[in-house]
């Protein structure tokens, strides 16, 4: 499924990190069409979030840090507010001294560092995959992120000594797909085995959630790793 929505390359529209699109709001300045939701169009699939992207990708300075750590996106924003974020950073922070570490989020948004987290459009959607039933949605998401998480690995080869990435599902086959075609090694936790071990397959999401405390557990040690 492809969306006349969904762009690959750049923008013929300028962008700003601290001003909407022209689009966003109307004459009056009210908003003319709400945040997405899960029955709304996917994140991934709007010109906004694609603008984003590209102004990351050609304009942005990534700070070099010696780790980067990949986390989900979350419905909560800001990011950093949301409940599975400050659960990320408590076991992050307590493994890695914070100036060795760039927090970058990843998923239905894209790929953004998490310092950007305010900006638009990134705090200005409400979306969850795992709640939509169309296969091709999944499909496209899986394409279009990869593309995208392959362009910010290859931005930012020589960026961070380390990569890994704390994830599950779609978002795991998006980063293990771009980091097969970059040649940029990520690490990625769960591992596979636990992953495996835990996993329900008559649950609505069978490898669980990354609260669990065994998934916890093999996150803190593959830090504590580095």
């Amino acid at each position: 499924m492809q969306s006349s929505n969904a762009r690959t390359g750049d923008d013929s529209h300028s962008f700003s990190p601290h001003c909407p699109p022209h689009d966003e709001h109307d004459a009056g300045g009210a908003r003319s069409r709400p945040p997405a939701i899960a029955t709304g169009i996917p994140p991934f699939f709007r010109p906004e979030f694609e603008e984003a992207y590209q102004f990351i990708l050609h304009h942005y300075q990534v700070p070099a840090r010696e780790v980067a750590v990949f986390v989900p996106c979350s419905v909560k924003k800001p990011y950093s507010t949301s409940p599975s974020h400050r659960l990320f950073d408590r076991v992050i922070f307590q493994a890695l001294p914070p100036e060795e570490v760039h927090v970058v989020v990843f998923g239905t948004c894209g790929v953004v560092p998490r310092e950007l987290e305010l900006m638009y459009p990134y705090a200005s959607y409400r979306y969850m995959l795992g709640r939509c039933p169309d296969p091709a949605v999944h499909r496209s998401f899986l394409r279009i992120e990869t593309v995208r998480l392959e362009g910010y690995l290859k931005k930012t080869a020589g960026t961070y000594r380390h990569r890994v990435a704390y994830c599950l599902g779609e978002f795991r086959k998006a980063m293990q797909a771009a980091s097969a075609r970059t040649g940029v090694p990520v690490t990625l936790a769960p591992s596979d085995e636990l992953i495996a071990a835990c996993r329900d397959p008559a649950a609505r999401f069978p490898d669980g959630s990354l609260s669990t405390a065994e998934y916890l557990e093999e996150f803190t040690a593959v830090l504590g790793r580095l």
